[in-house]
């Protein structure tokens, strides 16, 4: 089966591939959340960092999953209202004091940085930060030039 396209550029290279981001537009009532976290788990995928933007009539959760195909999948199948984009996930391997570094680094890039929330989990022991950032590809390649850890998708998937 063929992966899913997108209007987004998400290209799959030999370092891998980037890693999606899903936002998942919810009612703002009791238990929506908790239904799209119990689809997932009954789908095996693993929610691996998450965001929550709560307003009065709406809630936008943005995800990062183990398996963004399954996800889309599942989501387009039970009607889930959503969008996906690329997303920039940096280990930050001396912990969570390298941070202002790490923002530094693209601040320097002038370079604008539209939303970031950290990981759930640790992968391969280090703390890291999801970034959406306005142009993926000079944002890798400034915080690669510095010394950072831009992880793939197949770097957080089980």
């Amino acid at each position: 089966m063929a992966a899913p396209e997108s209007d987004d550029h998400h290209a799959i290279t030999a370092e891998g591939s980037p890693v999606r981001q899903f936002a998942v537009f919810l009612p703002n009532r009791p238990g929506a959340f908790v239904a799209i976290l119990d689809l997932l788990r009954s789908s095996h995928v693993v929610v691996l960092g998450l965001s929550v933007q709560d307003s009065i009539d709406n809630t936008v959760v943005r995800l990062v999953v183990s398996d963004p195909f399954t996800v889309e999948t599942v989501f387009i199948e039970k009607g889930i209202p959503f969008n996906s984009m690329d997303v920039l996930v940096v280990a930050l391997r001396q912990g969570p004091e390298q941070m202002p570094d790490c923002l530094r680094t693209l601040l320097k890039a002038e370079t604008n940085i539209h939303f970031i929330y950290p990981l759930l989990t640790q992968p391969q022991g280090h703390s890291a930060l999801v970034l959406g950032v306005e142009d993926n590809d000079f944002g890798h390649a400034m915080l690669s030039k510095a010394g950072f850890k831009v992880l793939r998708q197949e770097d957080l998937s089980r």
